[in-house]
């Protein structure tokens, strides 16, 4: 099977020596980019790219008929959003400088070192990548619409800090740039990727790993797979995760758990494109697009040197931080809809009718598990439901359960008393601030005197003998 075309716009090389075009083709083949396009008249360039678009042009300073200064501002006036790599001789770095006030992102030195031929294109093209992105973002804030609300018909939402991410993962998610996910644990990361993924039409499968755990020579193995005899026990060749996903998505969650050695190696595959199976010195190209998800705080991890520095600001090139289901309390109806109809299909009986202080009871907690702790909670209470409308009591014992009492309100505080309580210059009373309290209960409660009693920590019976000693005074 032919290897699949890389980059999807060509590489544009423009030089009169014969011998520097083919040698350049061979080395950026023999490294997966080998969508390539060879000219050795400078004449011919403008009216190519009249007809046809490139991903970048590497373009010789000093050609006959047309040098690359002279072409330099006109391709740039033409194509601005085409990186241009100029070629030069080694006493001719001048030209070379002049050359970049005119536009060009880079140069190199003949003769070229093929290393550094192909890391400087692979840099051009990642800025090609953000250069289309940051148009492409530009385009999407003019416009509310989104244009494929199916590639995100797993995530149930009507939020709009989730509709800017959708609009944002419409405008990334055809880059081969690495993605960077965040979020606190039950948020939906996963699902964000695979969003990314149907987006990015690419023919592979999304294959997934959580490397939480996976020492480094696991993760090297599962990862880039091994040949036969690479070490004891290995009787036959096994294909790696990464070419599982030939042509799609890899996605590696818990990123922020992976060890310093795995660092590097996932560093390396993203930078260079390619890998060696264990046991193997025949490098394989890597046609992935990365996609990384983590609970973790990555910038502490990164300033505590447990995460590398390098590896961070590759990834979090594209950054998508999901806000927790607290953030976003007017999802929890829909959510709610939506995990009794699953759960009923799922354990084969009618969807129940709910009373409608549940919406009341579970918008008035703080989820710490997120949305998947919400999808538990209804799993559980309609696996227990008989018949007639669904008892609150198994959903009021998991988000409020009497037995914890203290121990459990402190454990779902994200924010210090201090935090939470804002003082004036003048103190209210302990009367005023319990009348306080008590109507910030019944509010957020909608009136239900047992919620407000939960959220308040106290029993139903003593929060009606607090209004009834109010109402005699």
């Amino acid at each position: 099977m032919a290897a699949a075309e890389f980059p999807s716009l060509p590489v544009l090389l423009v030089d009169d020596e014969q011998q520097f075009l083919l040698s350049a083709e061979l080395t950026l083949t023999a490294s997966g980019i080998n969508n390539i396009k060879t000219l050795s008249d400078s004449r011919e360039v403008l009216p190519l790219l009249e007809k046809e678009e490139f991903s970048i042009i590497i373009l010789d300073v000093n050609m006959p008929y047309m040098t690359g200064l002279e072409l330099i501002p006109r391709i740039v006036e033409r194509n601005p959003f085409v990186p241009i790599v100029v070629v030069t001789a080694i006493n001719d770095v001048d030209s070379a400088v002049k050359c970049i006030k005119a536009g060009a992102f880079n140069y190199l030195l003949k003769p070229v070192d093929e290393t550094r031929l192909v890391t400087t294109i692979r840099s051009g093209l990642d800025l090609r990548d953000v250069r289309d992105e940051n148009k492409r973002l530009k385009d999407y804030l003019l416009k509310d619409k989104l244009e494929n609300p199916e590639a995100f018909r797993e995530i149930i939402t009507k939020s709009n800090s989730m509709r800017a991410i959708f609009k944002y993962i419409e405008a990334i998610s055809k880059t081969m740039l690495p993605v960077l996910v965040t979020g606190e644990t039950g948020v939906g990361k996963e699902l964000i990727a695979r969003s990314i993924h149907r987006l990015s039409k690419r023919k592979g499968e999304m294959v997934e790993l959580n490397v939480a755990g996976v020492d480094d020579n696991l993760f090297s193995d599962t990862l880039f797979g091994h040949k036969r005899g690479a070490f004891t026990n290995a009787e036959s060749d096994r294909k790696g995760l990464i070419e599982q996903a030939e042509k799609g998505t890899l996605f590696l969650d818990e990123i922020g758990d992976l060890s310093l050695e795995s660092q590097v190696k996932l560093l390396r595959l993203i930078q260079e494109g390619k890998y060696y199976p264990l046991g193997s010195d025949m490098a394989k190209l890597a046609d992935v697009r990365i996609i990384c998800a983590t609970n973790k705080n990555v910038e502490e991890l990164r300033d505590n040197n447990s995460f590398r520095k390098d590896l961070y600001y590759r990834l979090q090139t594209h950054l998508i931080h999901i806000p927790s289901l607290r953030e976003r309390k007017g999802d929890i109806p829909l959510l709610i809809n939506h995990f009794l109809e699953k759960a009923s299909a799922r354990l084969n009986k009618k969807k129940p009718a709910v009373p409608k202080e549940i919406y009341t009871l579970l918008s008035s907690y703080n989820f710490p598990g997120n949305i998947r702790e919400l999808e538990g909670i209804i799993f559980d209470a309609v696996s227990v439901h008989s018949s007639g409308i669904m008892s609150l009591e198994s959903i009021r014992e998991k988000v409020f359960p009497k037995e914890r009492g203290k121990e459990f309100f402190a454990e779902q505080q994200t924010e210090t008393a201090e935090e939470k309580i804002q003082f004036g210059e003048q103190l209210p009373s302990l009367d005023e601030a319990d009348d306080l309290l008590i109507k910030e209960a019944l509010k957020r409660s909608d009136g239900n005197q047992t919620i407000a009693a939960d959220l308040l920590g106290i029993s139903r019976r003593a929060l009606n003998n607090r209004l009834n000693r109010k109402r005699d005074t």
